[in-house]
């Protein structure tokens, strides 16, 4: 693998034009009641605040409630096994990330398959950082590399197999002969506390998780894991700008369905999560936490989404990694 891309080539936004047509449901009109988002982790991870964001403004179009319910555990897969087998009526949803699209690859029995699935819609995505303490020596991602190769280095992640761990042991074993050992921790909050405290050298997690420390002057961005520079991180190169192969890894949230939920649902929630999408006041709430809006349309998710399994088949397959 050389590049992992964004949505048709990183095409981040569809105008308001490029809103699909054709989406009016059969008597009786859907939704006839409240809708249950199921986000794949626990209260306060991106996943659960997109959801929630999106959820507000879905009930107001919907005129019905939306019912975020959290159901976390073994990475994303406990929720994905149970939307799997869900009723695929259309009132019960997945809101999960890119860990939909590592699991059956990374782990020995996920619990699904992601062809029992359609994806409805992508909402917004987010690059991964490498990030060091403010007053560290290393500078760069090559002083870090370097670092590595004169010295046993440490860094950590939000846990095992999550991406900001698979990008940073890909960049590991491209360069080679770097000694960094990989400490998990159970969450991003409690990697970047670590990072602060000296315990590792450097953390890879994604940006809205280290976006605070930096932008306060108590940690270093070395690098963001996305085609181009992210909007509240301008100083912050991207990997291939810091000298390294590319390495496209955006932390991405999107809407499920099990795969016999009717086309004429999939098509009314993506119009209207992306019209939700095109309000200013939306965009300017996903810009404050660091996502930029992905979108397209039904087939475009799907692609999206599908290119993700096949490219994360291909990281996990490089780096010689799988948990139980």
């Amino acid at each position: 693998m050389t590049t992992r891309r964004g949505i048709l080539g990183a095409a981040l936004t569809l105008p308001a034009s490029g809103l699909p047509t054709g989406t009016a449901l059969a008597q009786p009109a859907w939704p006839e009641r409240p809708v249950r988002f199921v986000v794949a982790f626990a209260p306060g991870g991106f996943a659960d605040l997109i959801g929630r964001m999106l959820g507000e403004y879905l009930a107001e179009t919907w005129r019905h409630p939306v019912i975020v319910e959290n159901r976390g555990g073994a990475g994303g897969n406990v929720a994905a096994q149970q939307i799997a087998r869900a009723n695929a009526d259309g009132y019960t949803a997945l809101v999960t990330t890119g860990a939909f699209a590592i699991n059956p690859s990374l782990s020995r029995a996920p619990g699904y398959r992601p062809e029992e699935f359609a994806v409805a819609a992508v909402v917004a995505g987010t690059p991964n950082l490498f990030v060091v303490r403010a007053d560290s020596p290393v500078r760069t991602m090559r002083d870090l590399v370097e670092l590595g190769r004169r010295r046993p280095i440490n860094y950590g992640t939000a846990g095992v197999g999550v991406a900001a761990h698979l990008s940073a042991e890909l960049l590991f074993k491209r360069e080679g002969g770097v000694d960094a050992q990989h400490i998990p921790f159970t969450g991003a909050g409690p990697a970047m506390l670590a990072l602060l405290a000296g315990t590792v050298d450097m953390v890879a997690t994604s940006l809205p998780s280290a976006v605070s420390q930096v932008q306060g002057r108590q940690a270093r961005g070395l690098a963001v894991t996305s085609a181009t520079r992210n909007s509240t991180m301008m100083d912050v190169p991207t990997v291939a700008e810091a000298g390294f192969p590319p390495i496209i890894d955006v932390a991405w949230v999107a809407v499920l369905y099990p795969a016999a939920v009717p086309p004429a649902v999939l098509a009314k929630v993506n119009a209207d999560v992306q019209r939700a999408m095109a309000l200013p006041a939306f965009q300017q709430r996903l810009a404050a936490a660091g996502f930029d809006p992905i979108g397209g349309n039904v087939q475009q998710a799907q692609a999206y989404v599908a290119e993700e399994v096949r490219s994360w088949r291909e990281v996990v397959r490089t780096i010689n990694i799988q948990i139980d």
